[in-house]
This record gives C-alpha cells, structure tokens and sequence, in this order.
C-alpha cells in the first residue's frame, strides 16, 4: 500500500533510521539552512526540528538523498523507472473525501489568518525574506477547469500576503495569465505536506491537458482522497498538513525576491503578483515542511530527478526504442545536462535522438549519448566514452538560438544555445574491444569486502 500521507512516510524513515529529531531551539532565518546543507553534504537522514520558535515542529531533508527517494518510491535503482513509467501509464483518478477531512481540523479564517505563525525559513543570506519552497500548488485552468498541481516558491510578505512567482511557461503561470486575459480571479491554494508520491507527481512532465491527480494516483496506485476547500471551490489533498488558500492579484504588484535559486545563483528581485490568503486549514499537531534550494546538490534537485528523468525517458523511447536508460545531473540542476544511452540502429540516429532531447520541456545545454555498456550516472565512464569514442570534428555539434532552462542566469536575451555530443562508437566500423577484468565484481577479497 502507498504512504498515505506525509506522517507515515516520517514514521518509515524514523523505523529506517532516516528521520533525526532535533530538540533545541534553531533560528528560522540561516540556522535551518545550515543544518540541511550540512545534512546533504554527508548524504544524511532527514531533520524534525521540534523547537522552532512557533506551534509547529519543521521537518526537511525528507528527500533529501537519492537514498531517501527510493524509500519513497519503495524502489531500488534497477526498478525506478520502470515503476514511475507503470505509474504514468495506469493513471487512477482521485476519489472524495467522506466527512471532515484531515488537512481541516483547524480552519482560520478573517482575521485569525496570519501565514507569519508558520515556520517559514529565510535559506540563504540574500533572500528577500522568508520563503515557502516545499509547497505545492493547486489551480485550475480558468477556462477548461483542469488541475495542475506544480511546486512553486512563495514570498512571505505581511499576515496576509505572500509574493507569487511562475515561470510563463508552466502551468502555474499559464492560468494566471489566462485568467487575467478573461478578467477573471484565480483561486489557488499552496499545500504543505502531503504523501510522497502526491509530491513527486508534480515534477512529472506531461501536457497542458493532463489531469495531474491522476499522475498522483497512477504512482501511488490507489487513488489521491480530495476534499472541497473552504474559501474557493479548488479540491485539495484531504490528509495534507498545512493549505494556504489564496487569490492571485495581479493588480498589484510588489517586489519579490531575491531568492537562491536551483541554478546555485540568486535570481534578481522583481515585482510580481500578490497572493492574498483567504483561508489557512491545517491538521491538529500540523508538521510543516521546508525544502533547500541553491547551489547543486540539494534536495531541490533530488526531488525533481527521478519524474524528469522517468517522464522525459518515456518521450524519447516512443520514438527511439533502443534508449535503454536516462539521467539528468543533478549538478546541471537537474535541467541542463542529460546523458542518454542508447544502441543506434542507423547512422545518425544518436545525432537525431540528441535533437530530440533539445526539443523537450527540460532545454538542456548538453546532451550526450553514450551506448549501454556505459553508466550514465558515474561521471568517469561518460567522460571515458567522450574521451575515445568522439571525434570532436565530427561528433560535436552545436544548435544556436535554443531555448533556456528557467531562471539561467547566462542567456542571451532570452534563449541560448545547445551542445549534442555523440559518444558511441561509429555505426557499421569495426573498434577496438574494451579491455575490462571479466568477473572482478563478484571476486571474494575478504579483507576488502570488511571495509
């Protein structure tokens, strides 16, 4: 069965030994921070900060570590992607919650809303305040009516505010503009806290058209239980922590940002949209959940990989067969560099399946193809294949005036230019055999396999 909700997915990481209290009192602004990246760098469990300085305790990290997404997922690197696949092709629509739903045991409304009794983090030292980044929204379009549910970064500006930010080319940020070219509001709530497949769904890549609380369902296998919000008609995950229910006010604009960015670089500050808060639900003994973003690796990027990888392999196998796999670095912030294997069946076909790649959502900078018997996902193999299976001459190509990975602090004006390197070996030529120690990998060395 899937974890229900975000709490049963902490009490398997604290059976696992994956999930540390932390019981003294850490500053919300810097000190949370430190903590997570101290945490990452050692490929560390997940954080349950109990002394926060507010009624909620914060929990982060949960994803932290590839490690930690596969418990998520209950998978293993050999069936990852097979089984985010299966989800993504068995889609199961959401279902209603019978009676009062979890995620509203305590509803604030008027003026008991007041976001600043959150534990909300300032992360980095030039952030323009505190941030929500763990957060999914839900909207609708305004026309069609369909949900998207997406993971966008908000500004707390005052009790009440919050500042908005969507790039125009996700679904988010559609709406809003559709819903301003009707002269329409647009409701939408930011949830906190939800099951771990709920959260991985919104990095799934898919149209415009699709219903993402049916990506949640087919990942988790059971159907997502939504309940009615209480200020707007939008439908919410019923067994959520925290929703922060809100308008879009486009009217009104106030400066949002800066904000370390999952580029590793600060994105400039700007005048953005308001969200005016209409309502906040949450559950009793509500747990609230922050996520570091900025400079590669954090858990940001972690999040992010494995449904841009397992989505954007699905694309390209429809039309290329032989791909066998697909990683996209996180050190590229899981946007700008993708390495892919594949057999080719034809001259030419890895150049063709590079193009693809550029095609994507994701606007990579680089693209690499490499055949199977590489690892993709172990640097000094990729390197080795580019080393002695490209000539640069023929094997390197660049195509000008491609689109940019959002928020790329080095553009020009607005879209950039991309690298395909062709690593396999040449088509119909006959190459030298690799020279490897057969069998070395299942060799008892006694005293090695101690260490």
């Amino acid at each position: 069965m899937p974890y229900q909700d975000l709490r049963a997915f902490l009490t398997a990481l604290r059976n696992a030994g994956e999930l540390v209290d932390i019981a003294r009192p850490i500053a919300l602004k810097y000190d949370i921070a430190k903590a997570l990246a101290k945490a990452s760098s050692v490929q560390g469990p997940a954080l349950m900060f109990t002394e926060t300085g507010t009624d909620f305790p914060l929990v982060a990290g949960v994803y932290g570590n590839r490690r930690l997404a596969l418990l998520a997922f209950e998978a293993t690197e050999q069936t990852i992607h097979d089984k985010v696949l299966k989800g993504i092709n068995n889609q199961i629509g959401p279902v209603d919650f019978k009676g009062t739903p979890p995620c509203q045991e305590v509803v604030l409304t008027g003026d008991a809303v007041d976001v600043t009794k959150l534990p909300v983090p300032t992360y980095s030292p030039k952030d323009g305040g505190a941030y929500i980044t763990a957060g999914i929204v839900v909207s609708e379009n305004p026309e069609t009516g369909i949900p998207d549910i997406g993971n966008y970064r908000f500004q707390i500006l005052g009790p009440k505010e919050m500042g908005v930010f969507s790039a125009s080319n996700h679904r988010f940020g559609k709406n809003i503009a559709h819903a301003t070219e009707m002269g329409k509001e647009l409701h939408a709530a930011v949830v906190i806290g939800v099951d771990p497949m709920t959260m991985f769904s919104c990095q799934v890549q898919s149209s415009d058209a699709t219903n993402d609380w049916f990506v949640a369902g087919g990942l988790r296998g059971a159907p997502v239980e939504l309940a009615k919000a209480v200020s707007n008609d939008l439908k919410v995950p019923a067994h959520a922590e925290i929703v922060i229910e809100f308008t879009v006010d486009t009217k009104t604009q106030k400066m949002e940002g800066p904000l370390g960015e999952y580029t590793g670089y600060y994105t400039a500050a700007s005048p953005k949209p308001v969200a005016r808060i209409t309502a906040i639900t949450h559950r009793k003994g509500a747990i609230f959940q922050g996520l570091l973003t900025g400079k590669p690796i954090t858990e940001n990027h972690v999040l992010k990989q494995i449904p841009f990888e397992a989505s954007v392999l699905r694309q390209l196998q429809a039309q290329f067969p032989t791909i066998s796999d697909l990683s996209i670095n996180s050190s590229g912030g899981v946007q700008t560099y993708v390495v892919i294997a594949m057999k080719p069946r034809y001259e030419g076909e890895a150049r063709h399946a590079i193009l693809a790649a550029m095609a994507s959502n994701l606007h990579p900078k680089w693209v690499v193809v490499v055949e199977p018997d590489i690892d993709i996902r172990n640097s000094a193999e990729v390197e080795w294949a580019q080393s002695f299976r490209v000539k640069p001459r023929e094997d390197v190509f660049v195509v000008d005036r491609t689109a940019t990975a959002p928020l790329d602090p080095y553009t020009d004006g607005g879209y950039s230019s991309s690298v395909g390197v062709d690593a396999t070996r040449p088509f119909g030529v006959e190459f030298p055999e690799v020279s490897e120690v057969p069998g070395w990998r299942d060799f008892d060395l006694p005293e090695i396999n101690k260490g």
